[in-house]
């Protein structure tokens, strides 16, 4: 089966306080973003990965491919004022049936492993949503006022989400909604369940300064001391 990446990296990073999007501030030398992209094109040779990027961005992420990766394999495309747009624009160059991984671009240390169990299982069930357990107490805020909610029952979602791409492209072709905040949403607004796997506690999102520190400190822990091209 065909197998595509499509990595969103349209935001513009306002919360670390940078000059340029966090998607391409250095992390041991290298980009953000070339961890993520590193990451599937090493889990399997003919998987070919879509960028999603801010416009006036295109240009840099053309130099990350440039520099570290078979121009080949990659294609970059426009993002769009929302998620759900950005997602959808990078569909439209999934040429043919596939499984679509949707990751985001800032989650920068998903291992091999991770990819390759949620592919195994969209392969049987048609779609895959990496979570892990909260490790916090959950309330939830009500018309009354507030009240726990036993936090077995609550997973915290994470990416690559990844489906079949006879589910995936349909489903975007429906009116965006603002409780659209990922795919599993989208999917499931056009009427269809999600299965669930065991995502990763390293599979952080990066969007504060903080997350850099412990992104590094991760990297050096699994030995990417300084990672060659």
């Amino acid at each position: 089966m065909k197998k595509y990446a499509v990595i969103v990296a349209g935001g513009s990073g306002t919360r670390m306080g940078a000059s340029i999007p966090k998607q391409f501030m250095l992390l041991k030398d290298k980009p953000v973003l070339y961890y993520s992209i590193k990451a599937f094109v090493d889990a399997y040779p003919d998987l070919q990965v879509i960028l999603v990027l801010p416009v006036e961005y295109m240009d840099m992420g053309q130099e990350i491919i440039d520099a570290y990766f078979d121009k080949d394999r990659i294609r970059i495309t426009a993002g769009g004022d929302s998620r759900f747009q950005s997602v959808k624009n990078g569909l439209e160059l999934v040429e043919e049936e596939a499984v679509v991984f949707v990751h985001d671009g800032v989650r920068c240390l998903l291992s091999g492993d991770l990819i390759r169990r949620c592919y195994t299982m969209a392969m049987e069930t048609g779609s895959a949503i990496p979570v892990i357990p909260s490790k916090d107490s959950i309330r939830m805020l009500t018309e009354e006022g507030n009240e726990a909610v036993d936090r077995n029952l609550v997973m915290l979602v994470q990416t690559p989400q990844v489906f079949h791409s006879k589910i995936l492209l349909p489903a975007f072709q429906i009116d965006y909604k603002d409780k659209f905040t990922d795919e599993a949403t989208v999917v499931e607004a056009y009427g269809l369940k999600v299965s669930l796997v065991n995502g990763e506690e390293n599979n952080i999102k990066i969007t504060r300064p903080v997350d850099m520190l412990l992104a590094e400190k991760l990297l050096e822990e699994a030995g990417v001391a300084n990672p060659k091209p």
